[in-house]
């Protein structure tokens, strides 16, 4: 009898303890996990002003003197000069003019067939000193007499031998003639041939 109680007491022990193991809510490891981020986090916009691209400073353009201009528009070209029956060249014959502070000057040459030579050159200066540059100037030989032009506020002729040079001055500009021929009266008479057409550049410049 006492052996039967025994029997059924430990096969009750044993159900007991079956029916203790196994819910699923007692494994610690599982249960205590963090749960697993879905998504990452995302920064919100700045509100931070953006400055705008700075555009470089625009530079002044540079004032241009019309000095070199000026000198180009008196000077004689080849139809001034075709009557003359001359052709370019570009051994120039050097005038009298003493070299000053000029802002431009330009120079055209030609020779006749003979071999003399004809050159003209514009001297343009800083300001209205071209009356007291021709008045300054000194040049070599003996004065000559030419015609008297309309317009110009200073003319000076000189021949040194058988170069002769004219100086005429208004304004900012200088226009010198200079002729270099076989005798001083061929290069007077080329010169004040030349005269009208030389004065009639000078006088239109401003």
């Amino acid at each position: 009898m006492r052996h039967r109680q025994a029997i059924a007491l430990t096969a009750v022990a044993l159900v007991g303890l079956t029916g203790c193991k196994g819910g699923p809510t007692d494994n610690l490891e599982t249960y205590y996990d963090d749960p697993v981020p879905t998504s990452s986090a995302v920064a919100p916009p700045s509100d931070a002003p953006v400055s705008p691209a700075k555009a470089a400073p625009v530079k002044p353009a540079p004032v241009v003197d019309d000095a070199d201009r000026l000198a180009a528009q008196a000077l004689l070209s080849d139809a001034d000069v075709a009557e003359e029956g001359v052709q370019p060249a570009s051994n120039e014959v050097a005038g009298c003019l003493a070299d000053g502070p000029s802002a431009g000057s330009r120079t055209a040459t030609w020779r006749y067939a003979s071999g003399s030579v004809l050159s003209h050159r514009v001297v343009a200066f800083p300001d209205s000193s071209a009356a007291q540059a021709v008045a300054e100037n000194e040049c070599a030989g003996k004065t000559v007499s030419v015609p008297v032009q309309p317009g110009v506020e200073r003319q000076q002729a000189w021949c040194d031998g058988k170069t002769c040079t004219v100086l005429l001055a208004k304004g900012r500009l200088v226009s010198e003639l200079t002729v270099s021929a076989s005798t001083e009266t061929r290069a007077v008479d080329a010169a004040k041939r030349l005269l009208p057409a030389m004065t009639a550049k000078l006088t239109a410049q401003p």
